[in-house]
């Protein structure tokens, strides 16, 4: 069964920094993509970042070069983190990690498409105001 806990979210100043992390159970799926989506208010879950097994990652355009997404281990139990610097308004939403899987094999995450997760996290909520 897989299991996915957020933590680390919080409210900070435009300019500010958080670093997210995601408590991971996979199971079977260790090995497989994960990704950090976030969700604004009134707007479609939207990706973030993706990072596979053996550590390459995909950044969405609007958070390249001020957010870094990492693992700490490819195994059954892990953390997925989001480290994220210089925040801005447009950040503010609720992150939720996932992993892709289809029937009993991995699957592959697109950012355009939260459909391409199998699991999610409960989230956690970022919000950045001045």
């Amino acid at each position: 069964q897989v299991r996915l806990t957020e933590n680390g979210g919080g409210s900070v100043q435009p300019g500010g920094s958080l670093t997210l992390s995601c408590a991971a159970s996979l199971g079977p799926f260790s090995r497989c993509q994960m990704a950090w989506f976030r969700q604004a208010p009134g707007k479609k879950r939207e990706g973030v970042a993706i990072i596979d097994r053996d550590g390459k990652t995909t950044y969405s355009e609007s958070v390249k070069g001020r957010f870094t997404i990492s693992r700490d281990t490819v195994s059954a139990e892990s953390t997925l983190s989001l480290q994220m610097n210089n925040l801005n308004t447009e950040d503010t939403g609720m992150y939720y990690c996932g992993v892709a899987r289809k029937y009993f094999a991995c699957a592959v995450l697109d950012l355009r498409d939260p459909a391409s997760v199998a699991h999610w996290g409960q989230g956690t909520q970022v919000t950045v105001a001045s």
